[in-house]
Order: structure tokens, then C-alpha cells, then sequence
């Protein structure tokens, strides 16, 4: 039931310790407890004086009390920790995100990353809980009270553990059975989320070729396949919470015939067979509270599998093999024989032999089809995806294996299909590449992004707090905060673009097009997009086609060249329809 990679998180070890001690002495408070009432019992049963009873009933509540406080300060210190490791895992994954970008979104698809991110976090903070305190008490507490009831009647200590290893024996099989079916609910579940993602992305396309209806018997199947995994789950775990409470209650039944028997030919007294009596719950209990909890625990155990798996994905983190440069108009870049394959074989989206060479303040122009790998190709030049092995970089005649270089990510800005905003102000969101920047700094880039007339109808000027994702502002508005965030620092002289206005209307598009052109002054530009356009305000164009580069050179000689460009050009237009 425990994931071993759950002892390495930060703080784990040291709970399961503290959890261990806490737990032997509320074992002792609970054999005190049964102790003293018993006393009380016997007591009050041979008509003793009332101070012979008071005494053993006052130490009884005492030991009540203990036994409750020492499993309030359990809850709170569990609890305290779980809540630390879901932060530090929530961390952790954000900062692997980062570090691995479009490599993990590509291995877990980001409906998934999405859900582990929210719900698996919560999921992963409950399995903290149960797991720690319900597990130390199964594996503490049971033990200590059958060695003391052994003491006080062996029948009664024999009979206790021939009945615990046929009800562990009966959990086992159920647990199988629950874990089979929760393994199959959680991987249904990662292929809803990454489903509706996927749907709510594509639905204005569905919508626009008029499939949208159709496409809802895929949506129904896929709920469909998760809402029966997810009954057949749960006609297992409740009835297995039913039958080991059926089997816990006749095993105590049981208990109760043999000391009532006892009893009456005189084989026991009555201390004794209250003390076993009074524990026989209290020894069973454990074993239910993690019965109770245990569909719970299995989910939470699969999302924290799931997270920790994530987690291992080995990062694209930058190193430092490229030395301190800067690009200028004489500055160059070459590339031979560039490869990356993502693990599923054969995807169209692979990078194959990719070769070319920039130089100086260039615009070039990356154009394919939609899937045809422009935005895998912008990714391994930002240095967000390795190459499948080193390959023959040269940037200022400088080798490097790949563009996971600092010194190579300090001089660009980057602005992605669906560039993000955070929640702040429209000043915090244009300072994101450089926080140090001046008043003046800031409305030049505010200029050369076309934003002064926005920024001056706001009352509140640069320091409006926008919501997060840009709410509250519109696309439009949003891709020029992003324009400014580009050209803010004047240090970072290359911009790398992946389709920036794909989700913008063509009249917005148009005019944003003249921000853009004034940005791209005295930079080095890589701009992939699928809007014709562009392409003759392009120095040098990349075509792209099932991930290779099938040519390249200038847009005119591209058109008279009369190869794949000028029959994608076309077919763009809609001349082939």
C-alpha cells in the first residue's frame, strides 16, 4: 500500500517516527482505559463502596482523555506535514515544468498535467494522511493490546489471532480486486481530462466544419467508460467495507459466546473477561478505519504514483557549456542534421536532419502544415526540447550539443501560441525578462507595442491588476503587453515566435502586424506561423513537411521554385478546393 519513492519526500521518515511513538502510548491510554473501567465494572458488580469505583472510573475518563489527545495532536502534526509535502510536490512539479516544458506535456498530455496539478494534489495530501496514521495504527496498536489480553486469558488471546489473519486474508483478496479496479478508474480518468481538453481546444474547428454534434458521441463515450469504472469501483470498495465490518462484528461475536461460556462453568473470572472483551473492538478497529478509508487511500495512492512519476521525467535543464555572447548584425547561427523524436513512434511532429544557418538581424519565417513540426522546431531552438543526441550546434562558431544553453536563453524572448499573463498588473506582467527596468524603459516598450492610447484610457495606468490568463483585457490587448514584454529588454536580441496571433481575429491580427514590425527592428526573428501574410515580410523561410525541412530560402525564390511551397501556399488560399 505504500509507494517506497512516498519515505524520500522531505519530512516523511521523521513523521512516521513521531507517529510510531505517539501511537505505543495511545495503545497503553487504551489498555489503561479498558483496565480501569474493567476495575469499575467488577467493582460495582460485587457491591464494593462507591470511593472503590470512583477512583478506577475517574482514571478511566483520564485515560479516555489521553488516549483523544494524543489523537488530536496525530491529526494536527499529520496533517501539518501532509500539507508541507503536497506544497513541496505542488513546487516541484511547477519547477519540472519548467525545466522539462513541452517534453512532459507530451509524455502525460496536459489534461493529465492539469489534473495532478489540482485534484492530484489534494488526492496526494489525503493518502499522506491515511496512509501515515492509519498504517502505524494497523501495525502498532493490534499487536500491543493482544500481547496484554494474552495475559489476562490466553483462550481468548488465540482466539483473537486465529480470527485476525482469515480477515486479513479476506482483505487481501478484496484488495486485489479494489486495486485492479481503481488502477483502471484512475487511467480512465487521465483519459477523460486529456479528452476534454482536447475537445474544448478543437471545438471551434468542430464548430466550423459543422462535426461539433457529431463529435458529442465521442464525449458521451468517454464518460460513459469512466462512470461505469468508476460504479464498478465502488461495488467493490463498499462491499468490502460491508463484509470485513460483518466479519470484524461476528469475530467479536464469537469472542463474547466463548467468555459468556467461560464464565458460567467457571473457567474465568469476571476481570479478565471484561478486559478481553472491552479490547476485542478496540482491537478490530484499526483494521476498519483502513477498510473504511481504503478506495480513498487507493486513489490517492495512484495520484501520487502518478505525480512522483511525472516528477522523475528527466529535466531539459540549461547548462553552461556556451560561453558569454551577444548577437549583432555579423552574429551567426548553424545547424546540421537536427533530430528529435517524441516517444510515440512515427509522429509526424519529429524533427528530422533539420539543417540551416541565421545570420545577423534576419526575419525568417517557419511555414507547415498544422502538425508538421514548426512548434517542435521553435521549442529545441529555445531550448525547451533536447535533440535526441548532441548534434552540430555552432552559434558565433561556438559548439554546443543543444540550445539548453543560458547564455543562449538570455538573449531571446519568446512569445507562444497562447503567450500567459499572470495576475497583477500590466506593468508586473511587461517587466516579466527584466524586473530592474526604468519608468522610461518601460513606456518605450509600451510605445513600440502600440499600448499608450490602452494604458492612458486606464485610470490606474500601468499599475491596473489584470486577472489571470489576461481576463478582464482583450486578446488583442493581451498579445501587446506581450509585444512589450519582448522588447523590453533591448539586451535579448532574438524573438522567437510560435504563431503568436493564431487565436486572434484577422482584423486584430492586421492591426497588431505593425507592433510586430516595429519590434522586430534590429532583431533576429524566428517566426512559425500558418498565416500567408507573413511570409513576404520574411528575409529567409523554413518549409516544413512531416518534420523535415523540404526547403528553404527566400519567399521569392521559393514561389519561383515551384516545389512544396507554392502547392502549401496554395492550398492555404484555397485554390486546390
Amino acid at each position: 500500500m505504500i509507494d517506497k519513492r512516498l519515505l524520500r519526500l522531505p519530512g516523511i521518515r521523521q513523521l512516521f517516527t513521531m507517529l510510531a511513538g505517539l501511537t505505543v502510548l495511545q495503545a497503553f491510554a487504551i489498555l489503561l482505559q479498558a483496565t480501569f473501567l474493567s476495575q469499575a465494572l467488577v467493582n460495582s458488580w460485587e457491591q464494593k463502596q462507591l470511593k472503590t469505583i470512583f477512583l478506577p472510573t475517574f482514571l478511566f475518563f483520564t485515560s479516555f482523555l489521553i488516549r483523544h489527545l494524543i489523537n488530536l495532536i496525530k491529526h494536527k502534526y499529520t496533517k501539518k506535514i501532509a500539507q508541507k509535502s503536497a506544497n513541496n510536490l505542488r513546487s516541484s512539479l511547477l519547477e519540472k515544468i519548467y525545466t522539462t516544458g513541452p517534453k512532459m506535456i507530451g509524455t502525460t498530455g496536459t489534461g493529465n498535467l492539469v489534473t495532478n496539478a489540482l485534484d492530484g494534489m489534494d488526492q496526494a495530501e489525503n493518502y499522506i494522511n491515511l496512509i501515515s496514521e492509519k498504517m502505524i495504527n494497523m501495525s502498532v496498536i493490534p499487536p500491543i493490546l493482544l500481547i496484554y489480553i494474552y495475559f489476562q486469558d490466553i483462550k481468548s488471546g488465540i482466539t483473537l489471532t486465529i480470527l485476525v489473519p482469515l480477515i486479513i486474508l479476506f482483505m487481501i483478496i478484496l484488495g486485489y480486486a479494489a486495486q485492479d479496479k481503481a488502477n483502471k478508474q484512475y487511467d480512465q480518468y487521465k483519459i477523460l481530462s486529456n479528452h476534454y481538453l482536447d475537445s474544448l481546444r478543437g471545438l471551434p474547428t468542430l464548430k466550423m466544419l459543422g462535426l461539433s454534434k457529431k463529435y458529442t458521441n465521442n464525449i458521451y463515450k468517454v464518460s460513459e467508460e469512466y462512470r461505469k469504472s468508476t460504479m464498478s469501483t465502488l461495488k467493490v470498495a463498499i462491499l468490502s467495507t460491508f463484509a470485513l465490518d460483518w466479519i470484524t462484528t461476528l469475530s467479536i461475536a464469537i469472542l463474547a459466546i466463548f467468555l459468556g461460556l467461560g464464565l458460567i462453568n467457571g473457567n474465568i473470572s469476571l476481570y479478565p473477561a471484561l478486559v478481553a472483551l472491552i479490547l476485542a473492538p478496540e482491537y478490530f478497529l484499526p483494521l476498519r478505519d483502513f477498510s473504511n478509508d481504503y478506495h480513498a487511500t487507493l486513489d490517492g495512492k495512484n495520484a501520487m504514483s502518478n505525480l512522483l512519476s511525472i516528477l522523475s521525467i528527466k529535466d531539459s535543464q540549461s547548462s553552461d557549456l556556451l560561453s558569454s555572447i551577444s548577437w549583432e548584425i555579423n552574429s551567426t547561427l548553424k545547424v546540421q542534421n537536427l533530430n528529435f523524436t517524441y516517444s510515440k513512434a512515427n509522429s509526424d511532429s519529429d524533427i528530422k536532419n533539420a539543417s540551416f544557418e541565421f545570420k545577423g538581424y534576419q526575419k525568417i519565417g517557419i511555414i507547415g502544415a498544422s502538425g508538421s513540426g514548426k512548434t517542435t522546431l521553435i521549442n529545441l531552438l529555445g531550448g525547451f526540447l533536447n535533440p535526441d543526441t548532441p548534434q552540430k550546434i555552432e552559434i558565433n562558431q561556438q559548439k554546443i550539443p543543444n540550445f539548453a544553453q543560458k547564455n543562449w536563453q538570455r538573449m531571446f524572448s519568446y512569445i507562444p501560441q497562447n503567450p500567459y499573463m499572470f495576475s497583477g498588473t500590466i506593468r508586473d506582467n511587461i517587466i516579466f525578462y527584466k524586473p530592474s527596468a526604468t519608468d522610461q524603459e518601460i513606456n518605450e516598450a509600451v510605445e513600440t507595442a502600440g499600448l499608450t492610447d490602452f494604458i492612458n484610457s486606464l485610470s490606474k495606468g500601468l499599475n491596473t491588476v489584470v486577472g489571470e490568463g489576461g481576463r478582464g483585457i482583450s486578446g488583442g490587448q493581451a498579445q501587446r503587453i506581450m509585444i512589450a514584454r519582448a522588447v523590453l529588454d533591448k539586451s535579448r536580441k532574438i524573438i522567437l515566435l510560435d504563431e503568436p496571433t493564431a487565436h486572434l481575429d484577422i482584423e486584430t491580427e492586421y492591426n497588431l502586424k505593425k507592433n510586430f514590425e516595429k519590434a522586430f527592428d534590429n532583431h533576429l526573428v524566428i517566426l512559425a506561423t500558418h498565416r500567408l501574410h507573413w511570409i513576404n515580410e520574411m528575409d529567409y523561410v523554413l518549409v516544413i513537411k512531416d518534420g523535415s525541412i523540404v526547403q528553404q530560402g527566400t519567399p521569392s525564390s521559393l514561389q519561383n521554385s515551384k516545389g512544396y511551397f507554392v502547392d502549401l501556399v496554395s492550398s492555404m488560399r484555397g485554390d486546390t478546393i
